[in-house]
């Protein structure tokens, strides 16, 4: 990661805190991306991405996928601290690459534009609260389906992965094809989703909660659009992996499906140390 600060707590707030104590149909997918080009985001342009067999004893890998407003980051997140692992929004990458495009007054559609974005990504702007409105998820969209964009990513996340930021010896990943393409042979994969309304309630919700004018209709034909751009795009697609865990959370209480993933990964881990 030469010339860049590593990925630090500001990509994984919870590494090493472990506590020991029907929606769109997207197509399952068999996709696989290629090794990264050289290149992807400065911080890993002079390494390919890790091999994922072969190479010695890897870090145990949690992949969850979903669409918006699924409730995979707060999963995600949850479970990175029960077990101790480190934690990576995915999605916070691309809605980076827009913010930078729009800072710019770039378009979030030009390739050349939204790719020479996606290699300044610096982790340190994963922070940045702006990343979390309407405009930068509407743009985070629209860059992520530019296939220059995601191999600019590529190396980043699968060397967060391979290598999470210590103590943290597993690391948990949430994006659109993190079970497909980034990490496809991950220990556990999950892919939750819900019906488009009850994300469209959840999504109104955290916006008025932020002090957000937010109107259901509105908010709906914007995921219904979403859901559209990440299944039917090209470059890895919103797709289940053969071997995922699909978790549909319309009617499920959040602690449920925490507490049905965490024993799935209680239990992988177990027999993992078997193995």
């Amino acid at each position: 990661m030469s010339g860049e600060k590593p990925l630090t707590s500001a990509l994984s707030p919870q590494a090493g805190r472990g506590s020991r104590s029907p929606s769109p149909s997207p197509r399952v997918s068999r996709e696989r991306e290629g090794p990264a080009p050289p290149g992807s985001a400065r911080s890993a342009a002079r390494g390919q991405a890790p091999a994922w067999e072969g190479e010695g004893q890897r870090s145990f890998i949690v992949a969850i996928d979903g669409p918006a407003a699924s409730g995979k980051g707060t999963l995600a997140r949850r479970l990175a601290e029960r077990f101790g692992f480190a934690h990576l929004d995915t999605g916070a990458l691309y809605r980076a690459t827009a913010r930078l495009v729009l800072d710019a007054a770039g378009d979030p559609a030009d390739p050349a534009t939204a790719e020479a974005a996606a290699h300044r990504v610096d982790p340190r702007l994963l922070a940045d609260p702006r990343l979390r409105g309407d405009e930068v998820a509407v743009a985070a969209s629209v860059v992520a389906a530019i296939p220059e964009v995601r191999h600019a990513l590529l190396a980043l996340q699968r060397n967060f992965a391979a290598q999470p930021p210590a103590p943290a010896h597993g690391a948990v990943l949430d994006g659109r094809d993190i079970g497909t393409v980034i990490c496809p042979v991950a220990d556990v994969k999950l892919f939750v989703t819900a019906s488009t309304e009850a994300r469209a309630c959840r999504r109104v919700k955290e916006l008025r909660a932020q002090g957000a004018a937010a109107i259901y209709e509105s908010v709906l034909q914007d995921l219904n659009q979403r859901d559209a751009r990440d299944s039917e795009r090209q470059a890895a697609p919103l797709a289940v992996a053969p071997d995922a865990e699909v978790i549909d959370t319309t009617t499920l209480d959040a602690d449920i499906v925490f507490e049905r993933a965490s024993e799935l990964v209680a239990r992988t881990l177990k027999e993992k140390e078997w193995q």
